[in-house]
């Protein structure tokens, strides 16, 4: 433990390294046969949707997410009725000859874990709502209260403790962003503290009865707490002699393209740390869909964890990744706050990243292609409707249009190409370093630098008038490498803008989607970042637009859309999910900047919703219960009126605009 002290001290308190791979080395956890943690590979779960007394059903989609790559199941157990059935559940698959473990999902009902506990290979337990009270109200604790408090709790979850020691099962202390209790509200906030210290009393509590098969999870709606709350858990369990290891996830990610990009951004930027020793990505789609997901996140890491020689050797990269050099003080990975700068342009400052993108490759004789990203053309009108998702910077490299560009759409060449253009109006040139360094002849208003983010020491202070930076990267662990770039240019007060930009060769569409949610979501999570280029030939412009938007809304720099924050179904909901998202996806998806929960039931309701203007959450068989924030507006609505009544309740506030 003292080495992995000594190694926190000089990371700078949650991550061996900020500068190059290396994964956090945890305690190893036996779960049945598939240990966890330790030197073991990042494993993969998913979480049935099944009800769970309907016990070949459960077993039959089991089945359907081992093979599609779980490696452990949860299923929820919401009653010692349906922790009772899990031997039913688990003798069927043992006779059909799966032996993957199961994992009881607790929520409420202490009996219900302590029946669970004897039976499955882990249970995982909610410390805002296991023994603790959630009923959104203000409590003032003196120190004493608090501490009475916690002994009432205590005594509630030694039983349970003590039948996981008897019976060998592991166990997940899993805290929710939105279900903190009364308590820890009261005395924390709603923040990142509050999370870790709900987890950390539940530990203590462990430890003091000699109890260490815990896996720890800290999981929230918005990726910047969730990756906040993480990171500050671990500076906490070091400081404290601790190394349980984590289970990833963003809680109520959503479905299809958003889901996927959000859950990269929360747990692909904690993978980049190093972080993280099992994924579960929330998707509001059927179980089988999350672990391909899952696998595609984790499997990347597979080769980063032989060590930085294996890095540059992989990579081409000849030199060592950049470090940062005196001070990681110069942000805080515990807080957002956006890197300053010095706004070019509509490019950096207060103004919201900007997106870039290459269009040298379309047939740039018909407008027509723009309306693929944002930009529809009317022949008749001769003039351009915008979407909410129309790009702002086009790269047309050494091609010239024949046709007239939107006003407000930046047009950038190569330096050279853009010296021949005998009207350079809203055209601007791109630099490699030596051609800047080697001409006097600069735009006036606006001009692009691309450069290495191994090249920070080549950079000259006073060059940076009407300067926009293109950073790039050639590094296998280039988040790293871009992110301590990012760090010299705080350590020198360098504030100009800066355009991140990865490229990415020889990928399908959903692995591109991960992989560029990851690299580029995280440095825009720890506020790094004036705008986004991926650089992905071969690959419509739909896509690459979309999912620049989409790591832009999903890290909050940007918003652009409605966001929905959908719990994935599972034994509990009340109504079908999957179409009811849909339902209510197709009449408000233009309620640009709204965030509306869409929630199941009550465990995932109106405290797991915490950052949603608005929810829907199943209370009853065929019956809505409707939130303002995380006030009850309307209950017990029957379900054929409830989406009407969510319309006619945003309306009331003023927030509606009918579709166009």
């Amino acid at each position: 433990m003292e080495n992995i002290l000594a190694q926190h001290e000089l990371s700078g308190g949650y991550c061996n390294s900020l500068t190059q791979y290396s994964r956090f080395l945890t305690r190893e956890v036996k779960i049945g046969d598939i240990a966890l943690g330790g030197h073991n590979p990042i494993r993969i779960q998913s979480m049935t949707t099944t009800d769970t007394m309907d016990t070949i059903g459960t077993v039959e989609q089991t089945i359907r997410m081992v093979e599609s790559g779980c490696e452990y199941v949860r299923i929820t157990a919401p009653s010692i009725k349906e922790a009772e059935n899990l031997a039913n559940i688990k003798k069927e698959l043992r006779f059909r000859g799966y032996d993957v473990p199961l994992i009881a999902d607790i929520h409420f009902t202490p009996n219900a874990a302590e029946m669970a506990a004897r039976i499955v290979e882990k249970v995982r337990v909610n410390p805002g709502n296991y023994a603790d009270k959630k009923k959104f109200e203000n409590l003032e604790y003196t120190q004493d209260a608090y501490s009475a408090e916690l002994e009432r709790i205590n005594k509630k979850f030694i039983p349970l403790i003590k039948i996981c020691k008897e019976y060998g099962t592991a166990m997940r202390i899993g805290t929710n962003h939105g279900s903190l209790s009364d308590r820890i509200m009261s005395h924390y906030g709603d923040t990142p503290r509050g999370m870790v210290e709900s987890a950390m009393e539940f530990i203590r509590m462990c430890e003091a009865e000699n109890y260490y098969n815990l896996v720890i999870s800290m999981k929230a709606s918005n990726t910047q707490v969730m990756v906040q709350a993480y990171r500050l858990l671990v500076e906490t369990m070091v400081k404290e002699g601790m190394n349980y290891p984590l289970h990833l996830g963003v809680t109520e990610a959503g479905d299809g393209e958003d889901g996927r990009i959000k859950s990269a951004v929360g747990i692909g930027t904690l993978l980049e740390d190093g972080l993280g020793d099992t994924i579960r990505v929330s998707l509001t789609e059927d179980p089988e869909f999350e672990a391909p997901v899952a696998k595609a996140l984790a499997d990347r890491y597979a080769v980063r964890k032989l060590g930085p020689e294996a890095l540059i050797q992989e990579s081409g990269f000849t030199s060592p990744v950049l470090p940062l050099t005196s001070s990681v003080k110069t942000y805080s990975p515990y807080a957002y706050s956006r890197r300053i700068t010095e706004a070019v342009q509509h490019i950096g400052g207060h103004h919201h990243p900007s997106v870039m993108i290459d269009i040298s490759g379309e047939n740039l004789k018909d407008p027509y292609f723009l309306s693929s990203v944002g930009y529809h053309y009317s022949a008749i009108l001769d003039k351009y409707n915008l979407a909410d998702q129309a790009f702002d910077l086009a790269f047309l490299g050494d091609h010239l249009p024949s046709f007239s560009f939107p006003g407000n759409l930046k047009q950038i060449y190569n330096y050279k190409t853009w010296l021949k253009l005998k009207d350079k109006n809203n055209c601007h040139p791109l630099f490699s370093l030596a051609e800047f360094d080697e001409t006097d002849m600069k735009d006036e208003f606006l001009n692009f630098l691309e450069i290495d983010a191994s090249q920070l020491k080549d950079l000259k202070i006073n060059q940076f008038t009407n300067v926009v930076l293109i950073l790039k990267t050639g590094a296998l662990h280039g988040m790293a490498e871009q992110r301590a770039f990012f760090v010299g240019l705080q350590e020198r007060n360098i504030q100009v803008p800066v355009i991140i930009k990865r490229s990415y060769n020889s990928l399908d569409a959903d692995t591109l989607t991960l992989y560029a949610a990851t690299d580029i979501g995280a440095l825009f999570t720890d506020g790094f970042g004036d705008g986004i280029w991926i650089d992905a030939r071969g690959h419509d412009l739909s896509l690459v637009n979309s999912t620049s938007f989409g790591i832009l809304q999903a890290t909050r720099t940007r918003i652009s859309k409605t966001e929905y924050i959908s719990c994935p179904s599972c034994g509990r909901t009340l109504f079908d999910l999957q179409e009811t998202t849909q339902l209510i996806r197709s009449r408000t998806d233009h309620l640009k900047g709204l965030k509306i929960g869409i929630m199941g039931c009550i465990v995932n309701g109106p405290g797991e919703m915490a950052d949603a203007d608005y929810g829907y959450v199943g209370t009853g068989p065929d019956k809505i219960t409707l939130y303002r924030g995380q006030e009850v507006v309307k209950k017990n609505v029957t379900t054929a009126f409830a989406l009407d009544e969510l319309i006619n309740i945003i309306k009331d506030d003023g927030n509606w605009v009918e579709k166009v």
